[in-house]
């Protein structure tokens, strides 16, 4: 979940890891922020894109459209041919990829500091001519709708979490998947993604976060000289989809050939939205690192290796989107057990918490196990970089990352207590259960690495 992938970045800065500098930012005259993360430890740099367009910004009938475009920038321009850029990253001895999420699509290179300039020049190039071909759209569409069969349409776990979605929102576009459904992916042209790509790329809508063995002033002169004679527009407008109260349970069923029965409990949460005023996203965090955080955490221990409930257990909580933000418990029932034993115990644990609380030895040793467990994903450039981008993206200042931290830090038993309390309530609860049915004898589909 997005706030839990981020969580390791904020919590970094108490292990005193190796010195790096603050970020350095300017902002363009077209409007294209440039932040730059000086790190000296090793001779690489990281350069990643960010557009403030993701799955959420679609229409009914477009779903996926976001996505798709994510996949034609690697389809050339007038000066780089199709398939061009990735060979040119390989070739300057370094690695690129791309990702698309609900807020944002993303594109990154790390490579050689020395290759930083020519990694700019192209990204520049792709974010304002970038060819949409009729003839390379056919065949990438396609190459998209395979991987929502691969990842979707022949995974259980995914189809349940992709309906259960489905019926949590009922305005708010989180409803629809980053990937899209098939009818719209079947009915999209090229124009779709043209239309898309001339809306949304442009520099006032983008910004570029670099990190790593870098001069800040050197790199505001290359973003000026290969970024600056963009030309910014207009955005079009962006209207509220406020999600409707809910005022019951939902449930929903998905039956698919499968071994186990899977059960997702998701309920309606504030995402932060203010790092100083908002407490409950700290609170809903924190949490999960006390039922879920590390081997011994409440879930793993009482119902996994005690009870012999559950097989597994797992604790998310999406509080840093620009939508709404959601907890997710989900798990699979252990032999002899169903999926309504696993739903009245994980209730059983939460109220234990809403009741009881928890010790402050506990909260403790949660706080110090989460740290210790991901502080090392900061200790790259990669990791700088996301840490700043997913922050922006979520409509958060990276300026205010170690106020962040500090709140978190701040969280007290009576919190997460209250937290307990006020969101795990059945009326904006949403159930979602795989009923797993006879496995058809056939090949399972291979999983196939991919570069998105």
């Amino acid at each position: 979940m997005r706030f839990r992938h981020l969580l390791p970045l904020l919590l970094a800065p108490a292990l005193a890891l190796p010195a790096a500098a603050n970020p350095f930012e300017t902002t363009l005259k077209n409007g294209l922020r440039v932040i730059v993360k000086e790190d000296r430890r090793a001779p690489t740099a990281v350069q990643m894109v960010w557009y403030r367009i993701g799955s959420m910004d679609e229409v009914d009938g477009t779903s996926g459209v976001a996505h798709v475009l994510e996949h034609m920038m690697f389809k050339g321009t007038p000066t780089v041919g199709p398939g061009e850029f990735n060979k040119r990253v390989a070739a300057a001895g370094g690695r690129d990829n791309a990702f698309t999420s609900r807020d944002y699509t993303a594109y990154f290179q790390q490579v050689p500091k020395e290759k930083l300039p020519e990694m700019m020049q192209l990204e520049a190039d792709r974010m304002r001519h970038l060819n949409v071909e009729e003839k390379e759209f056919a065949q990438e569409i396609k190459v998209v709708m395979e991987e929502r069969r691969m990842r979707t349409d022949d995974n259980p776990q995914s189809r349940l979490f992709e309906q259960m979605n489905a019926v949590a929102f009922q305005a708010h576009p989180y409803r629809r998947p980053i990937i899209g459904w098939m009818s719209d992916l079947e009915a999209m042209t090229a124009a779709d993604a043209k239309a898309w790509y001339d809306a949304w790329y442009v520099p006032n809508n983008a910004y570029v976060v670099i990190s790593g063995d870098v001069d800040h002033k050197a790199v505001f002169t290359l973003a000026e000289e290969y970024y600056g004679s963009l030309a910014g527009r207009p955005l079009p407008v962006r209207k509220p989809q406020d999600e409707p109260q809910q005022d019951g349970t939902r449930r929903v069923t998905v039956k698919a050939p499968a071994e186990l029965p899977v059960l997702i409990m998701a309920w309606k949460a504030p995402a932060l939205r203010d790092v100083e005023r908002d407490r409950d996203p700290y609170a809903l965090e924190m949490l999960g690192a006390v039922l879920d955080g590390h081997d011994a955490a409440r879930f793993n221990k009482k119902l996994v290796r005690e009870d012999k409930i559950a097989l597994s257990v797992d604790y998310g909580y999406d509080g840093t989107a620009r939508g709404p933000g959601m907890i997710i418990l989900s798990g699979t029932p252990a032999e002899g057990r169903t999926v309504a034993d696993l739903e009245a115990a994980l209730r059983a644990e939460i109220a234990r918490v809403a009741q009881d609380g928890v010790s402050e030895p506990e909260l403790k040793r949660a706080r110090a196990q989460l740290v210790a467990q991901q502080v090392f994903k900061l200790d790259s450039m990669f990791g700088q970089a996301m840490e700043i981008g997913q922050a922006e993206s979520a409509g958060l200042s990276y300026r205010q990352l170690d106020r962040m931290l500090e709140k978190l830090q701040q969280v007290t038993a009576a919190d997460l207590q209250a937290a307990a309390r006020k969101y795990f309530i059945d009326d904006t609860l949403t159930v979602g259960v795989l009923d797993p049915q006879p496995l058809d004898g056939k090949p399972r589909r291979a999983a196939a690495a991919t570069r998105h």
